[in-house]
């Protein structure tokens, strides 16, 4: 009996199936290990991308399970199928169907394209699926963790909470090896290839960025880092737009009136959840909905087409979401000039659009358009600015244009449009924008003076004077709000009219009371 050869691929090596086929005595025969396919390992780990520093292992791996087994011989050839013209930026895969063609050989593949190129042209082909088990970092993760996060060298940190109020909490004592993060990292890509919920996003020389499921993952190795990093993100709520209790005037706008819509806030603060949500709100209301994200990482429904800007230009999602005429594209990850300017584009093609920033306040979020549109542009292209905070609406701004003198100025003269920035629950104007000479000015209105922590127990102990004893009173100041601690026999007094005076005070400087009674 005709001994078989096997010629396995990229794919196979990379996803350990041809490992685990050969543990499991699926093969037997001569396995051929072409050097252009090592060569490829080699070359991308050298560029610093992570497949190849797995290829270079599975490769070691297949030796070791070779060297046990007497089903399988492995050898490596350097042979090039005759009339085959090979250079280093042609296709390993295809070398490698030649080599099979050539030999007739049994080509091994994880890859269904390659085997369905392959039986196209005559090559007998074995098919191993890629690993299907459960995804590795689940373990890592309660009910209530945000995101994990391991190094090498260092012990494995979760974020355990909720947006805005979370803590790091160590997994475990020891620090985490190079070999466990290869490990983890292996079968995070294998488990990435095979499961038709995940995404590759990019693979850069020392990162990877991936989308499984509902995680968001990022895998960096030296040079870019000073060592193998994971961090996953998962999101722990999935919220509708009625848990946030918003306003009637302001789900008014939102339906009825906004449709250059900035959601901005800090990192971990809540912004993609409630983008989310709106996003549901107005497919439930019959829009059309497409998105723009980097990774897609937003948990919405089938019929709602979510696009990668890692695969496309700006130029292409502008065709395409021109041609497809969404109600609505919500452009998660707002980052670099050309997201703004695609942003701003569609906008004024008449795109409804919803776009989620990074700010540490509202203003800021209207602040990143300066310079990349002109100033008399940005109320056509943003009429509301919602910020989260701690996973809640903090502050909602609406934009105009008006042509008056700045504030802070006083001569008629100078007269120029200006876009006013208004509280829209208020109405207040808070900054204006203006552009003097060549300079562009954001100006504030309204310009609330720190209030120190001495300054506000001054203030509450000089009013509780007038109506209890020093001894009786104790006040904390937590953050932007004052505990007022009172003696037992006087708190049904306190929390009458004193109560009242106590509140107008605090709401004049800009923060809040609570009075709670003091228990010996």
């Amino acid at each position: 009996m005709e001994e078989r050869i096997y010629v396995p691929d990229v794919s196979c090596i990379v996803s350990g199936a041809l490992r685990r086929a050969i543990e499991e005595g699926k093969l037997s025969g001569r396995v051929a290990i072409h050097s252009a396919l090592v060569s490829y390992f080699e070359r991308l780990a050298k560029e610093g991308v992570y497949r190849g520093f797995v290829g270079l292992r599975e490769l070691g791996r297949l030796r070791d399970v070779a060297s046990k087994t007497r089903a399988i011989e492995l050898e490596y050839v350097k042979d090039i199928p005759e009339g085959y013209r090979w250079s280093k930026d042609a296709s390993v895969d295809e070398l490698l169907r030649e080599l099979a063609y050539d030999a007739g050989a049994v080509l091994v593949t994880s890859d269904r394209i390659n085997a369905d190129a392959a039986r196209a042209i005559g090559v007998e082909v074995m098919f191993l699926e890629p690993s299907k088990g459960e995804f590795i970092l689940k373990n890592f993760f309660t009910s209530e963790t945000l995101s994990i996060h391991l190094k090498e060298g260092a012990k494995p940190y979760a974020k355990v909470g909720r947006p805005g109020r979370w803590k790091f909490v160590a997994i475990r004592e020891e620090p985490l090896t190079r070999e466990e993060l290869e490990e983890i990292a292996n079968e995070i890509m294998e488990y990435a290839k095979s499961n038709g919920n995940s995404f590759i996003e990019s693979e850069r020389p020392g990162s990877t960025i991936l989308q499984i499921e509902n995680f968001r993952i990022v895998i960096t190795r030296p040079p870019l880092s000073d060592g193998i990093e994971i961090t996953a993100v998962r999101p722990i709520v999935r919220l509708q737009l009625e848990d946030y209790n918003l306003p009637p005037k302001l789900l008014q706008r939102l339906e009825k009136q906004a449709e250059g819509i900035l959601i901005a806030g800090a990192p971990g603060m809540g912004k993609t959840t409630f983008a989310q949500a709106l996003a549901e709100y107005y497919r439930r209301k019959g829009k059309i909905i497409k998105t723009i994200e980097s990774p897609r990482d937003m948990q919405l429904p089938p019929d709602v087409t979510q696009y990668s800007k890692s695969y496309a230009t700006s130029e292409e999602l502008h065709d395409v979401l021109l041609l497809s005429r969404p109600d609505y594209t919500f452009f998660d990850e707002m980052r670099d000039t050309r997201d703004f300017e695609l942003y701003a584009d569609l906008r004024l093609a008449g795109v409804g659009m919803v776009g989620v920033v990074h700010a540490t306040s509202p203003i800021d979020a209207i602040q990143r358009f300066i310079g990349r549109v002109e100033l008399g542009m940005i109320p056509s292209i943003v009429d509301t600015v919602i910020f989260i905070e701690n996973g809640e609406v903090k502050k909602v701004y609406e934009l105009e244009t008006v042509v008056k003198v700045p504030h802070g100025l006083r001569e008629a003269e100078l007269a120029r449009p200006v876009v006013v920035v208004r509280d829209f629950m208020t109405g207040e104007p808070e900054y204006e924008l203006y552009v003097f000479g060549e300079r562009t000015f954001v100006v504030p209105i309204k310009r609330a003076a720190p209030i120190g922590e001495e300054r506000i127990k001054a203030r509450l102990e000089t009013l509780l004077r007038k109506y209890l004893p020093d001894s009786g009173v104790e006040i904390i100041v937590e953050e932007d709000r004052a505990v007022v601690l009172v003696d037992e026999e006087y708190y049904n007094y306190v929390v009458g009219k004193p109560r009242r005076k106590l509140e107008r005070l605090a709401r004049r400087l800009g923060f809040n009371v609570e009075i709670r009674p003091k228990f010996e």
